[in-house]
């Protein structure tokens, strides 16, 4: 059995890392059998209005929250501000009796390693459920087949045009997408947001 900080992780009490897109919902998704889940953490603008990872407007991350019955905490920042703002969102959840955090990196190194390091400096873990899956088809289908309607809201304009906005991603979209070359399935490289 997996443990964290010496006890089962069903007893864990954790916050998931919000972006509101998929890779952060199929993280909960995942760890919600696993983890006593307390809250989502977003992190915000400074004028409180979009979300620092996607751009998506911050009262529709509250809808998605609200959808599914959790409470969501939205720390504001610039980027100058971004790591010492999220480790004061995570003092506070520490305070709270939190000991570790879900994320929703697939297999970006550098993003690995600054939220185990920024986990461990405020006293936390960090627990990533998609970190090294290879099958990024199989991903996208678990997400479609848990029922998930995601519906991309940004694309990157030199790799997906615009006609890819308002998609909602479905067996027709990872046919589509799999036919462009050098597009990662799941946007792992920025290709979209949902």
């Amino acid at each position: 059995m997996w443990r964290c900080f010496g006890m089962e992780r069903s007893k864990v009490k954790t916050f998931v890392s919000w972006s509101g897109g998929k890779d952060a919902a199929l993280s909960f998704y995942r760890a919600m059998g696993d983890f006593q889940v307390t809250c989502l953490l977003n992190m915000v603008t400074e004028d409180g209005r979009i979300s620092r990872s996607h751009g998506i407007r911050t009262d529709v991350l509250r809808m998605q929250a609200e959808a599914m019955g959790i409470q969501i905490i939205q720390q504001e920042s610039s980027w100058e501000t971004y790591e010492a703002e999220f480790k004061k969102a995570l003092s506070g959840l520490k305070g709270r009796g939190v000991e570790a955090g879900i994320f929703g990196d697939i297999d970006l190194d550098a993003h690995r390693e600054w939220v185990e390091r920024v986990s461990r400096e405020s006293g936390m873990e960090a627990v990533l459920p998609l970190w090294g899956e290879k099958n990024r088809e199989k991903l996208i289908e678990e997400l479609i087949e848990a029922g998930f309607e995601t519906i991309v809201v940004a694309t990157k304009k030199d790799v997906l045009g615009p006609e890819w906005l308002g998609r909602r991603i479905d067996y027709d979209f990872v046919r589509d997408i799999s036919k462009i070359k050098g597009v990662d399935i799941s946007g792992e490289g920025g290709e979209y947001h949902t």
